[in-house]
């Protein structure tokens, strides 16, 4: 995982509210560095531009993932138990990184930047191999399927969180969920119980 100094972390920091906020494109060098309290010069020296800036965002928040789905996949808990761990933990970190996640989905949908540099890609590769270890665990253990997609799995729970989040006004109503805290408490329970539910009928035989 790269390191970032703090100055470097609360640019990328500032950064990525501004992009979720304003895009790519409609968020200015200055802007950021008006944000950050610092001056012009300092984005380009630490990152060397806007691109590599989102680049860097992307890596930071994408890498810590890594290591947890690591930690995850050596513990000693059956392989039901990690997949479990792992729905939850993906959805805590789109729900507390959803900025930068809509940052991603704008960037892919318009084909700009796409987002796919080799980093991340390789970052996104690395994860699924851990995702099929697990299932693999699984597999040996005769408790899941031996023809198992997974590169559906990520697909699934973020394409389903994604219809819920930018429709929170129609499933709060729906749901009956009062307000800001009681939507956090059903996605982070809830929601997240029943996408374990539904990976795992994908997964056991």
């Amino acid at each position: 995982m790269t390191e970032y100094n703090p100055k470097q972390i609360e640019i990328i920091t500032v950064t990525e509210k501004l992009f979720a906020e304003k895009g790519f494109d409609g968020t200015s060098i200055r802007e950021i560095a008006k944000a950050a309290d610092i001056n012009v010069a300092m984005v380009s020296y630490y990152f060397g531009s806007k691109e590599k800036l989102l680049e860097a965002i992307i890596l930071y928040r994408v890498s810590a993932f890594r290591i947890m789905l690591e930690n995850i996949q050596a513990e000693a808990i059956s392989s039901k138990e990690k997949i479990e761990k792992f729905v939850a933990l993906y959805i805590k970190r789109i729900y507390q990184n959803r900025d930068i996640y809509q940052i991603l989905h704008y960037e892919i949908i318009n084909q700009n930047r796409t987002s796919n540099f080799p980093a991340f890609s390789e970052i996104k590769k690395n994860n699924l191999k851990l995702l099929e270890e697990i299932i693999k665990e699984g597999q040996t253990e005769k408790i899941f399927k031996e023809n198992c997609n997974t590169v559906l799995i990520p697909v699934i729970v973020i394409g389903s969180f994604f219809q819920i989040y930018n429709n929170k006004k129609f499933y709060q109503e729906l749901l009956s969920l009062d307000d800001d805290l009681s939507f956090e408490n059903y996605i982070l329970n809830d929601f997240t119980n029943n996408m374990s539910n539904i990976i795992l009928g994908m997964l056991i035989q």
